[in-house]
């Protein structure tokens, strides 16, 4: 790694911790995550363990549904706030090749949105079953490990695609709402209609990993390389945009 490399990496760590809606979404996707655990599974999780049929690993990160919205955010903000008062031709002045401005910011973006991710993850999964008796399920359990690191993961790779389709629409707010709505909404009705292609769609691909046993033809760590494929789409359209377009 070049000193050069080193000093822009370090440049966008100081940018984009120093946005308020960027850190504070960030510092969301944990507290979220740990509130929405803490109130469901004090409340109704061992009514919700008791019924047949119900997979308890999926359970167990239900949380992280509301979770992957703030990583969103996080994802959308740390980029927008670029595209504001002319913010990317100073940026741009001071690092002239777009390519390393792009993959700094994105590399600074994932390491932060990965090292929350798992541990929002690792730690909603034990927060949650402390409150299970009986039917807590430790980390020694069959697919509980895979499916705490593969949450983390899961929020790191939305978190990159929401950056991505940001650097492409220039807006946060445009990102949000398209994303949001598309995940609590859309997403299942297109479920219901369309049977097995959902499970490609981004979110859902990536939640197989979080699954006891996946059904379908997507096993739990091909459905988060699907995950992944959207991310890295995005992402490469996102670079593209940077590259072309005039700051």
């Amino acid at each position: 790694m070049t000193t050069s490399t080193t000093a822009v990496l370090h440049s966008e760590w100081i940018k984009i911790t120093s946005v308020r809606s960027a850190s504070g979404s960030l510092i969301a996707v944990f507290a979220a995550t740990l509130l929405v655990t803490v109130l469901t599974f004090s409340t109704v999780g061992r009514a919700e363990a008791d019924n047949p049929g119900n997979d308890l690993l999926f359970f167990a990160f239900y949380a992280l549904n509301f979770g992957q919205i703030a990583a969103i955010s996080f994802g959308a903000t740390a980029l927008s706030s670029e595209f504001l008062n002319g913010a990317l031709r100073i940026s741009l002045t001071a690092v002239p090749g777009r390519s390393l401005f792009y993959a700094a910011k994105m590399a600074v973006i994932g390491g932060l949105a990965l090292v929350v991710g798992l541990i929002t993850s690792f730690t909603s999964f034990l927060v949650g079953q402390s409150f299970m008796g009986e039917y807590t399920i430790g980390l020694g359990e069959p697919g509980a490990l895979r499916a705490a690191f593969g949450g983390g993961v899961y929020l790191a790779l939305m978190t990159l695609f929401a950056a991505g389709l940001t650097a492409v629409l220039r807006s946060a707010v445009a990102v949000l709402s398209l994303l949001i709505p598309f995940i609590l909404i859309v997403s299942f009705v297109v479920g219901d209609i369309a049977g097995g292609v959902a499970q490609y769609l981004p979110d859902r691909a990536g939640q197989l990993v979080l699954h006891q046993s996946a059904e379908g033809s997507l096993g739990p760590w091909t459905g988060l390389a699907v995950t992944a494929g959207w991310a890295a789409v995005a992402l490469l359209a996102g670079w593209w945009t940077i590259r072309r377009r005039d700051a």
